[in-house]
């Protein structure tokens, strides 16, 4: 696993953090808070969390309020949320999963169950990052494009010359070569010999 990915552990009790993070710290950064307002103040901060651990029971808001917080928070949503509860208490897990959790694990800990989960989490969450990177690159543009040197048309992969505007220029990394589309062809050298005895033997480029 990458050290450079943080674990943010939300639990009022202490034992329950040092357990946690005994667990952990091998393998993650690990931040801790004690009440929902650190929780969120580490979540807005300049180096978030890559996945938080969530207690549901916490002084002056309780896990499902942090959750819903966080969730609201365009930046910081796609953080992945799992849910800390003791087996003695009643944990709505359609609700928890209705806030957008992705998991929960239970006290007391079982140290390979909480690497698992954890491991899991982060590797998908990685993943759908990687994926989102991947597909946003590829809606821009990159190589090089025949270009009009008159009417500034382009030619696309299936042969059409299409018109191009700002956009493409400032929203893409495609290089432009220049030529002549066979409208401003015909425009041009329509009337010479040359030209009409090429285009019928279909010689132009």
């Amino acid at each position: 696993m990458d050290k450079q990915n943080r674990i943010l552990i939300v639990d009022d009790e202490k034992i329950n953090i040092k357990l946690l993070t005994n667990f952990l710290q091998d393998e993650y950064k690990i931040m801790a808070a004690r009440t929902g307002k650190q929780a969120l103040k580490a979540v807005r901060g300049p180096n978030p969390p890559d996945l938080i651990l969530l207690d549901i029971i916490l002084p002056e808001m309780d896990g499902y309020e942090i959750c819903t917080a966080i969730k609201k928070d365009e930046k910081n949503r796609h953080i992945p949320i799992i849910f800390v509860t003791a087996v003695s208490e009643v944990m709505d897990e359609a609700k928890a999963f209705d806030l957008g959790a992705v998991d929960y694990i239970t006290k007391p800990f079982n140290p390979i169950t909480v690497k698992a989960r954890v491991n899991t989490h982060i590797q998908l969450s990685t993943t759908m990052r990687d994926l989102k990177a991947a597909l946003a690159k590829v809606k821009k543009l990159s190589g090089l494009l025949p270009i009009c040197a008159k009417c500034k048309k382009i030619r696309d992969d299936q042969g059409y010359w299409n018109e191009v505007d700002l956009y493409l220029e400032k929203n893409s990394s495609a290089k432009f070569s220049h030529g002549i589309c066979p409208n401003c062809s015909d425009e041009l050298y329509g009337n010479h010999d040359w030209y009409q005895k090429r285009k019928k033997n279909n010689d132009l480029p």
